[in-house]
């Protein structure tokens, strides 16, 4: 599986950073990066409580 962010849809909430350290880190462009695919059950967690649906996970 592939953890990815779409960059147009972030809103840079950090929700999943919040969430999810080991794998999301805002950016200094106020959006989201992924930095890690290592923790995908993390990564679903932060999926379901991104506002804007911006983690895709495939």
């Amino acid at each position: 599986m592939v953890i990815k962010v779409i960059h147009d849809l972030c809103i840079g909430c950090g929700t999943c950073e919040v969430l999810c350290p080991a794998v999301f880190k805002l950016n200094v462009e106020g959006k989201v990066d992924v930095i890690s695919q290592g923790d995908i059950e993390c990564a679903k967690e932060a999926a379901e409580g991104c506002p804007t649906q911006a983690i895709e996970i495939t």
